[in-house]
């Protein structure tokens, strides 16, 4: 393998080695005295749009996360260094193939002041995997059979099979650990004939070193520091989201002043905050792959042939540096290659205008159509305005319609769509998150297959490659299964994102991860 791989099968290796030493966790630096708060100010972050729910097991978008991960914690986390490491727990460990064990932080408390302990480990696994439930973030934890309580701060977790990925799944926001008294509550409400996944949105109570105040519907939530952390408290002393859907409306208030952090940016834009004396640009890797998708249960697109013109016809490198500013990076793959699986030996679908003829003669629609894309930014109508322009060589009538982005989580969530721009970020820097979701029919929908794609060969691949301890045959395992969505293309992969992130100058601590979860806790 490429040296960038073998980067990360040493990352993923220490995520299967037994965490026991926590000795350099931030969380133990002492806490300021009883009564006394870390100081710090509030801070305005200005985002596209509100998350769609505050339930970790709601809501798998990236606003939702952004918010959420401020309030809850997990069992592990991902440190800056991208290595995995306890969180919630002190320590875990594999004690046999399908068995994995966490000693748990005590003394830890819920923002309402109940207790985390094994109890509330079991009920939120239970509660993610409950059918009643019908989270859309099951998928993460299927392989999870029984969550055992051995005492008040030991859990062992018993998996069907051997499951290699389970302690990044842990470490997604959908092992949030809710407080289990808001759990009880919303089994309660649906007891009553209440909707799930409805009781902790409107109560959001984890263990994180912010807290929840209140939230403005359509306008703006505010975060509160958690002056009863159990670990080092967070410097600012509040967060305030606020959703300003127009590009150049964040810029403005971060170029004025009323605005600490915005996100996201698009490429064109860079240059002129940075030019502002009082704002500057971040830009960092992302695990991101951007891409045009196609709902392959509506025609044309059902037809391969029609999906493989199109995407013969588009030129990603003309689009990167055309449209792009040259800032983000050409994609031929569904992994980006900051994730563990992503391969080099894989054989793209390459720009040939000729060839996209050909296809397009050959398929069930040779004198072309007319379609809708969907998107919900500024970034991904530029782009589609490029492809409206080349897709007409091929006899593609391309109709751009920008949605807001709730609506349009909603709407590719249910099929309603033919054409849509999307991303993908792999939160787990694993490939398991990078292609399950987003491939096997069996996550068709808001987990996060929204082409609709359904291939056996690669659900068994996916399947497999979960459950494989040997890593050369797991990683050839997510190669074969690349190469069978690259061929069949129910996704035409077109740039990898940079993240960029406007900030005040004066703003130190800010840090951002590939994912692009925002970490405010040091932000000063």
């Amino acid at each position: 393998m490429k040296k960038l791989l073998m980067l990360f099968m040493t990352v993923f290796m220490l995520m299967l080695a037994a965490c026991t030493d926590d000795s350099n966790v931030e969380e133990e630096i002492t806490d300021p005295p009883e009564g006394e708060s870390a100081g710090g100010e509030a801070i305005d972050f200005s985002i596209m749009s509100l998350p769609n729910s505050l339930d970790p097991h709601a809501a798998n978008d990236g606003y939702s996360l952004y918010v959420m991960t401020n309030i809850y914690e997990t069992l592990v986390k991902l440190n800056q260094d991208l290595e995995l490491e306890p969180g919630l727990a002190e320590s875990y460990e594999q004690i046999s193939e399908t068995v994995w064990e966490f000693k748990l932080r005590e003394g830890v408390k819920f923002h309402d002041g109940s207790d985390f302990n094994a109890e509330v480990v079991k009920a939120n696994l239970d509660r993610v995997r409950d059918e009643e439930v019908a989270s859309p973030l099951s998928f993460l934890f299927t392989e999870i059979s029984d969550v055992e309580i051995i005492d008040d701060y030991t859990v062992q977790i018993h998996t069907n099979e051997p499951f290699a990925a389970l302690p990044a799944h842990l470490a997604h926001p959908g092992g949030h650990m809710i407080s289990k008294e808001v759990i009880d509550a919303d089994y309660a409400q649906m007891e009553e004939g209440g909707n799930p996944l409805t009781e902790v949105n409107r109560t959001p109570i984890g263990t994180g070193f912010f807290k929840f105040e209140d939230i403005t519907e359509g306008e703006q939530i505010t975060l509160v520091r958690n002056e009863e952390y159990w670990g080092e408290p967070a410097k600012p002393e509040s967060i305030v989201f606020r959703a300003v859907p127009e590009d150049q409306s964040r810029i403005a208030e971060l170029t004025s002043g009323t605005a600490d952090i915005i996100y996201p940016m698009d490429p064109n834009d860079v240059e002129q905050v940075d030019t502002n004396e009082s704002s500057e640009v971040q830009q960092r890797p992302s695990a991101n792959m951007t891409y045009l998708g196609f709902n392959t249960e509506k025609e044309p697109f059902n037809d391969k042939n029609v999906r493989l013109a199109i995407a013969s016809a588009i030129d990603k490198n003309a689009i990167i540096e055309n449209i792009l500013v040259g800032i983000h990076e050409k994609a031929e793959t569904p992994l980006n290659p900051t994730v563990y699986g992503y391969s080099e030996d894989l054989e793209p679908i390459e720009y040939d205008l000729e060839q996209a003829k050909e296809y397009m003669a050959a398929s069930d629609h040779p004198d072309g159509f007319t379609a809708e894309v969907v998107l919900n930014s500024r970034t991904h109508q530029d782009v589609a305005t490029y492809m409206q322009e080349v897709l007409s060589e091929i006899g593609v009538d391309l109709e751009i319609s920008l949605m807001e982005a709730g609506a349009y989580q909603e709407y590719t969530a249910n099929g309603d769509h033919e054409m849509y721009m999307g991303g993908w970020g792999t939160v787990t820097l694993d490939a398991d998150y990078g292609l399950y979701p987003m491939f096997h029919s069996d996550n068709i929908g808001a987990p996060g297959n929204r082409t609709r794609y359904s291939n056996p060969e690669v659900d068994e691949l996916l399947d497999n490659a979960r459950v494989e301890m040997d890593e050369e045959t797991r990683l050839q395992m997510y190669e074969d299964a690349q190469q069978i969505i690259i061929d069949e293309q129910p996704l035409i992969p077109v740039f990898h994102t940079k993240l960029l992130t406007g900030i005040n100058s004066d703003l130190d601590g800010y840090f951002q991860y590939p994912s692009s979860f925002p970490y405010l806790k040091n932000l000063e």
